[in-house]
């Protein structure tokens, strides 16, 4: 007993001792990196990032990470600006620009620092990456500090060849360390009633044993003195009459490791033999093995594997999970003309899914009542306008593959490309709308050396798609300086590239407030113009009277690609004479130099003076490249009852186009925006009014959705980070996760890493149901790690994510193979196998007790030694790890075809208490007819040929053989899925227990009264046989009578499915198939599939008011 657990605990203890040390090693790499550092006098020298103290002026090169958080002084460029990666912040890997206050741009070299000093006043070290409050004191003067001057440690410089910074926060008081979480000690959920089960085991233990003690010593006390033949005057302490409670204590040992067996010791030997060859198909699946990078999926960790099979919710990351991070330029609006012939993925996905659906939709309308001619005239019209609408979406893919794919540039129109748009009637609004894409942005050329072809470092992928359509409509950006933007023009009558100027007077910046950007340039005739672009609700309302012209068929336009996932821009201008724009710039200057807390608010009215009266041009539509497969995963696994919450650093804008592209939201979603107040609010009454603001809005959404009578309405919840900080206070979490809970899709947008741990958290203790949590940054590190379960996905964005993770995959598609059926299977091979190793031992163990009360409590067992070692370690120890790595109820293709399959986990159907009990009854039941029928059988009769009765051996040996027939009959009857490895193990152990009998009795040296035993005393007997049969029989009917009524009266969904498999109904049937199939998809609200089910509501709306005003009309005549 003590062998088995020292090796399991044994074997856990170096697994954790393990991880540990390669979490010390890389802890040990990153402190040893090296930094610059400012050491006195103008001179800079190495020092180890662990040794930096805030103070330190340290210099960062071109792609290094920032050591700590740093306050930026002054960069190469002369208006002290940088290009910062914030990847392992945010995710995101788009690049953010840095400004450094105009008072420290000359400190651009290192003997600038001979004599620099200043003093910094600042907030205390907290986890919020988007905010910063402090002041620089520097030449007795004071200048506020924001988060535009802040560069936060593990970010990295990109297109920058060097910057000065001085040292705000180090090691943990720094914002990435700030944002960290402890890595916790995950168990399973079955693994932890595992404890409970075992400890009722125990107490069972105990109890019996007391009773058998307390037995013996009253036997010891009363009847001891009378047996003359036991010498009891010659006893030890163990039968001492006259001491009756030590004797009993003794005994108390004795029956303490004679009942042992209850408690399944080498279960947990078995457990972990199982989890390892789980883990080990995991790897080796050949359907989770992504080609183009050559990564198979990883099960980093065993004891989670029957977890993948019980989730309730996932939470995401966006960027890297859900999307590449790639934005391709799909279609545009020029002058209310929509441009663009290809469809978009979840147009494509949506269009599949209807077709698939079309035939049975067809046979649902055909039961309307209505006359026959009519239903179908009704019904070809509106199968004809399917087809119609599924030819559009489909056609435009059919010359994909004709032209060499270009990175960001997924346009396909022939009335635009090669510079036909000038020949279009509004040729001039087209040239201002491409030049509009070429100027409006603040992104950095480069040129690539070996194709002559440029590429852009944009702050936001968007506008790396338009600088790329830009190009590819022949005007091409292609050099930038401190006032100038060139732009390279393909458009002259001669046909030969012209390159023009354009000066950048004035740059108003987006901002997620502001929602819009614009540039004031001068062109090279000398006019001045406005060019904007922002969200179209935002631009619509800076419209001027005659600016208008285009908005009703811009807007159509607008809707249209709403529909179809993509995200969205309005395009607008303004020409400026000379004095209406001095008379601003001296507004704007006068704003941009004010010193203090209204510095910001004068420069927004300044830019919103400014962005009004606009002239609309267009609309431009972007995809945001989806990871392949991932509309079909979360199709799937909201089939099978999955919620999905995506959390993600991104803007709410950006949040919500994902939201839209992977059918997390779907046009007719009532969303829920949560907002607050005054984000500027920092005041404790400030804190209080917002706090009381979003709680309004959390109760009355509340309300709404109670109060809604739609049955197929649907909820979404979108919040910010801002927002999200004051939800996830003790008072107000529970009303947030409350209405969480209630809405079909949660996206929290703007969360920096800290709070997706916190809401990861929430979720996981506020639902009591496993949370699986997703992602592929270092952001995603604190959520991966406080999940249930954790999947890294190895992307771009690093190792770090893999490394935190219990599970990795190359692709996000994959968790719904990892889920649905690897999740399923494992579910439920370890749920039966741990059923069935508690009714294995507590039917062998309880006979054991039931023969000491036969034999007087004297503590002798009826079973040879070497029987009771046997048992776990090799005569039930195959069959039952056959069992938990081979066992499938269904293959993997139809855990695919019928998701809903999947929610007996999360229901735990095959673990909860009811089956539990029910096995170990099970294992009562059968330790009862083995014991007594045995000994009703051979006591007080013959059962050899000449006449002798069965000793103790035979006896026991005969029980211990019907023991290993029933349990192994048993285990025969659980399996679904048989191979030639099952039945080797299951047969194999059988005969291995007569081949040991044989071996056993050859030597009487070892077998002593077992010698011959089954050649000469069992074998030759009848009795020995019968008894066998006899007892095998019964102890196995009552489970074949109970699941036989199951399947007939009370079938389980696998059962249904087993049938038709078995029959060959899928095949003969395909109607029946393709009911079952439809019948077993969890009623959903997200994913393409509730899209097209939607759609498909609508037309049938629309067909009951068709056929109810021809019902009036025929009616009419009358």
């Amino acid at each position: 007993m003590i062998a088995p657990l020292a090796f399991v605990v044994g074997l856990s203890m170096a697994k954790e001792a393990l991880e540990d040390w390669n979490r010390f090693l890389q802890d040990v790499k990153v402190n040893n990196r090296k930094a610059n550092v400012h050491k006195g006098n103008g001179i800079f020298g190495l020092r180890p990032w662990q040794k930096i103290k805030v103070g330190d002026v340290v210099k960062v090169q071109k792609d290094q990470f920032f050591p700590a958080d740093l306050l930026l002084l002054s960069s190469s460029y002369e208006d002290g600006i940088c290009y910062v990666e914030t990847m392992n912040l945010d995710g995101e890997t788009n690049l953010k620009v840095k400004r450094s206050l105009e008072v420290t741009l000359p400190l651009d070299n290192d003997e600038a620092f001979k004599d620099f000093t200043g003093t910094i006043q600042c907030e205390d070290p907290n986890p919020n990456l988007y905010t910063f409050v402090g002041n620089l004191e520097y030449e007795r003067q004071v200048f506020p500090v924001d988060p535009g001057q802040i560069l936060l440690r593990d970010s990295k410089l990109r297109n920058t060849a060097y910057v000065y910074g001085v040292v705000i926060f180090s090691g943990h008081d720094s914002k990435v360390m700030q944002n960290a979480t402890k890595s916790p000690s995950k168990r399973s959920t079955i693994e932890k009633k595992m404890d409970y089960i075992i400890y009722f085991l125990f107490v069972l233990l105990i109890l019996i044993s007391l009773v058998s003690s307390v037995a013996f010593a009253i036997q010891t006390k009363l009847e001891t003195p009378d047996r003359w033949y036991l010498k009891p005057e010659e006893a030890g302490d163990q039968y001492n009459p006259n001491d009756p409670a030590l004797a009993g204590f003794y005994h108390m040992i004795t029956a303490l490791m004679l009942y042992g067996y209850l408690i399944p010791i080498s279960l947990y030997v078995s457990i972990e033999v199982v989890k390892v060859l789980q883990a080990t198909f995991i790897n080796q699946d050949i359907q989770m093995y992504d080609e183009e990078t050559g990564v198979p999926a990883q099960a980093r960790t065993s004891n989670l594997n029957e977890e993948l099979g019980q989730v309730d919710t996932i939470l995401s990351d966006k960027t890297g999970t859900l999307t590449c991070n790639q934005m391709d330029f799909l279609k545009c609006s020029i002058a209310g003309t929509a441009y663009g012939v290809r469809s978009s993925e979840v147009e494509l996905a949506a269009a599949k899914q209807m077709a698939l659906d079309l035939e049975e939709q067809d046979n649902e309308l055909s039961n309307f009542p209505v006359r026959k001619n009519s239903s179908h005239g009704l019904r070809d019209n509106d199968r004809k306008g399917a087809e119609i609408e599924l030819l559009s979406v489909v056609t435009s893919k059919s010359e994909e593959d004709k032209k060499p794919a270009i990175k960001g540039f997924s346009f396909e129109d022939n009335r635009l490309m090669n510079g036909n748009w000038s020949r279009e009637p509004n040729a001039d609004v087209m040239m201002l709308f491409f030049r509009i894409l070429a100027i409006c942005h603040t992104a950095i050329p480069e040129r690539n050396e070996e194709t002559g072809n440029f590429t852009y470092e944009a702050e936001s992928p968007d506008e790396g798609a338009f600088l790329v359509a830009a190009r590819e409509f022949g005007f091409e950006f292609c050099k930038r300086t401190q006032s100038s933007v060139f732009i390279c023009e393909r458009c002259s009558p001669s046909g030969q590239p012209l390159e023009r100027e354009y000066k950048i007077l004035n740059l108003l910046d987006f901002t997620s407030k502001r929602k819009r950007m614009s540039v004031i340039v001068r062109d090279e005739d000398g006019q001045i113009l406005l060019l904007c672009k922002g969200a179209d609700s935002i631009v619509f309302d800076r419209l001027s009277k005659n600016g208008r012209m285009y908005e009703e068929a811009t807007t159509r336009n607008l809707n249209e690609y709403g529909e179809a996932g993509l995200r969205t821009l309005a395009l607008a201008y303004k020409k400026l004479d000379e004095l209406e724009y001095n008379a601003w710039n001296n507004e704007f200057q006068k704003a941009k130099t004010t010193i203090g807390g209204d510095r910001e608010a004068m420069l927004e009215r300044a830019s919103d003076m400014m962005e009004r009266e606009l002239i609309l041009v267009g609309a431009t539509a972007v995809e945001d490249k989806l990871q392949k497969g991932v509309p079909q995963c979360i199709d799937k696994l909201a089939q099978a009852g999955l919620k999905l919450w995506v959390l993600t650093g991104d803007k709410m804008e950006t949040a919500i186009n994902i939201g839209f592209a992977c059918s997390l939201l779907r046009p007719g979603m009532k969303q829920i925006c949560i907002s607050n107040l005054n984000s500027e609010s920092v005041s404790p009454d400030g804190k209080e009014a917002v706090k009381d603001h979003v709680l309004n809005q959390i109760t009355n959404a509340l309300q709404m959705i109670k109060l809604e009578k739609d049955p197929h309405a649907a909820f979404a919840l979108i919040i910010d980070g801002k927002t999200l900080t004051y939800a996830l206070e003790d008072d107000m979490k529970h009303h947030f996760l409350g209405l969480a809970v209630d809405c079909a899709s949660v996206i929290c947008c703007r969360v920096s890493p800290k709070q997706k741990a916190l809401v990861t958290r929430l979720v996981k203790e506020g639902t009591r149901k496993t949370t699986l949590a997703i992602g592929d940054g270092a952001n995603d590190v604190g959520m991966i790690q406080e999940a249930d379960i954790g999947v890294g996905i190895s992307g771009v964005e690093g190792m770090q994510a893999v490394m935190a993770s219990d599970f990795a995959i190359a692709q996000f598609r994959f968790l719904e193979r990892l889920l649905v059926v690897h999740g399923h299977w494992c579910y439920k091979r370890i749920a039966q196998m741990v059923c069935y190793f508690f009714y294995k031992n507590i039917a062998f163990g309880l006979t054991l007790f039931y023969f000491e009360a036969y034999a007087g409590f004297s503590g002798q067992s009826v079973y040879e030694d070497w029987y009771m070692i046997l048992f776990n370690v090799i005569l039930t120890s195959f069959p039952v790890i056959s069992l938990g790595v081979f066992e499938q109820d269904v293959s993997s293709e139809v855990c695919l075809q019928f998701p809903a399959l999947y929610q007996q986990g999360p229901k735990n159907l095959f673990f909860d208490w009811y089956r539990i009990l029910g096995w170990m009854g099970n294992g009562l039941y059968s330790s009862l007819i083995i014991f007594f029928l045995n000994v009703g059988i051979f006591s007080k009769q013959a059962f050899r040929e000449g006449g002798q009765t069965a000793d103790m051996t035979a006896v026991g040996t005969t029980m211990f053989t019907c023991i290993i027939w029933a349990v192994n009959g048993q285990i025969a009857l659980t399996m679904s899925h048989f191979t030639w490895i099952q039945h080797l193990f299951v047969w194999g152990s059988i005969s291995t227990w007569y081949l040991f009998l044989l071996l056993y009795g050859i030597s009487p040296s070892i077998s002593w009264n077992a010698f011959q035993i089954l050649v000469e005393a069992l074998g030759p007997a009848p009795i020995y046989w019968a008894a066998t049969l006899l007892v095998t029989v019964s102890c196995n009917l009552p489970y074949l009578a109970y699941i036989s009524f199951q399947r007939c009266f009370n079938p389980m969904d696998h059962h249904v499915i087993q049938e038709i498999k078995f029959y060959k109904k899928d095949i003969e049937d395909q109607h029946m198939w393709t009911r079952e199939r439809s019948k077993a998809r969890q009623e959903t609200k997200i994913g393409f599939t509730a899209r097209v089910e939607a759609k498909i509501r609508h037309l049938k709306g629309k067909l009951q008011k068709k056929q109810s005003s021809l019902a009036v009309l025929n009616m009419s005549p009358s």
